[in-house]
C-alpha cells in the first residue's frame, strides 16, 4: 500500500504542486534541513510515486491540479474513503471511477480477499499494485493528465465488458435539484457508463462538493443508493433534503 507522506514529506509536495521544480539545494534552505536529508526524502517520495527526480532535484509525479485536490481536505477523504472500502466483501468486484477521493478506497482494501477491481484511473495503481488480494483491470483510452484517468470512447466500450456488484464515483459538484455534475462532458460519460454497469452506485464526496453546480450534468441523485460524505453534509443537508433523499432511496452517511 502507499504509505501516506509525513510532515517534511509533505512539505516538499506542497512546495512541488507550487513550482514546475525545485532543486535539492532550495528545499533544503526552504525547510532548513541538510541536502542529504533532502535527497533521502525526495528518494523515499519517488519510490512510492509521488515525484519524479530531476538532476539536481525533483518534479511532481502528477499535475499541479491532481496535488492540489489531494492536498483539500485530505483527511476528511480518508474517512471517506476507509467507510467506502467497508462496504466491500470478500471476493467482491467493483468499479473505481477516476478521482482523488476515490483512488484512496483502494488503499483500505487491505483486509479483503480475492477482489477484482476495474478502474479508468492511474491513481489507483500505486495502492493497488503492492495488494496480492487485487486482480487489477486498468481500462484505456485517452490519458487526461489533469485528471489522471483514461477517458473516450474507447474506455467506454472496454467498461461496458466488466459487470461489478459495486462502483465508487466521485463528482465535481452535486445538489438536490441538478444531482452530480461535472466540467468535462468527457468525465461525466465515464461515470454514466460506470452507473451502468454496477448493481450499485455509491458517491464519495467531501461535502464542500454540496451545492456546487458544473457545467455537465452527470446523473440524477436517485441513480445512486449511498453518498458517503464527512460530517459538513449534515449542516449542509437540512432535515426536509435528508427527507427527500431518503425517499428517492438514497442513503447518506456522514463520516
Amino acid at each position: 500500500m502507499k504509505q501516506q507522506a509525513n510532515d517534511r514529506e509533505s512539505a516538499i509536495l506542497d512546495i512541488l504542486a507550487d513550482n514546475d521544480a525545485c532543486s535539492v539545494t532550495e528545499l533544503a534552505a526552504r525547510l532548513q534541513v541538510s541536502h542529504a536529508t533532502v535527497r533521502s526524502t525526495l528518494s523515499s517520495l519517488e519510490e512510492r510515486g509521488y515525484l519524479v527526480r530531476t538532476w539536481g532535484g525533483a518534479t511532481a509525479a502528477f499535475h499541479p491540479r491532481i496535488l492540489a485536490r489531494q492536498r483539500s481536505m485530505s483527511e476528511e477523504k480518508k474517512r471517506i474513503a476507509r467507510a467506502a472500502a467497508a462496504l466491500v466483501q470478500d471476493g467482491d468486484s467493483i468499479m473505481i471511477e477516476a478521482g482523488t477521493t476515490t483512488a484512496l478506497v483502494a488503499a483500505y482494501l487491505t483486509g479483503h480477499k480475492n477482489l477484482s477491481v476495474v478502474t479508468n484511473s492511474t491513481l489507483v495503481i500505486p495502492y493497488a499494485r503492492s495488494n496480492p488480494q487485487i486482480t487489477l483491470t486498468v481500462v484505456g483510452g485517452l490519458f487526461r493528465p489533469e485528471t489522471e484517468s483514461f477517458v473516450g470512447p474507447t474506455a467506454r466500450e472496454l467498461l461496458k465488458r466488466f459487470h461489478v456488484r459495486l462502483a465508487f464515483v466521485g463528482t465535481d459538484g452535486f445538489s438536490l435539484d441538478y444531482g452530480m455534475s461535472t466540467q468535462l462532458v468527457e468525465g461525466a460519460e465515464i461515470v454514466q457508463t460506470v452507473a451502468d454497469q454496477a448493481d450499485e452506485t455509491v458517491l464519495l464526496a467531501d461535502s464542500s462538493k454540496f451545492g456546487r453546480k458544473g457545467v455537465v450534468h452527470v446523473l440524477p441523485l436517485s441513480a445512486v443508493r449511498r453518498i458517503i460524505s464527512d460530517e459538513g453534509i449534515t449542516e449542509r443537508i437540512n432535515e426536509q433534503g435528508r427527507e427527500q433523499l431518503a425517499e428517492l432511496g438514497v442513503r447518506v452517511d456522514a463520516v
